[in-house]
């Protein structure tokens, strides 16, 4: 595994994604800790994505808010 500092990944972030793309791993490091890993985007089954879908659609159905609007409490976190 590939590791680079933050401003080198920065720099470099095109030419770390066409690596990435070949299936190379990249580990991202601050000041020598880890902070992030680059890791090549696995095809998700389109059954397996629709099953996720409609897990997180039963899922919401559930969800009450007690009167509460959504959008106003969106907009309250938004400041």
């Amino acid at each position: 595994m590939l590791t680079v500092g933050v401003f080198e990944a920065k720099t470099h972030l095109a030419a770390l994604l066409l690596q990435v793309g070949k299936g190379q791993q990249i580990l991202i490091t601050k000041h020598g800790h880890p902070i992030a890993r680059l890791i090549p985007a696995t095809n998700i089954d389109i059954a397996e994505r629709q099953n996720a879908i409609g897990q997180l659609k039963q899922f919401n159905k559930g969800i009450k808010l007690k009167g509460l609007d959504w959008r106003a409490l969106r907009d309250d976190g938004r400041k």
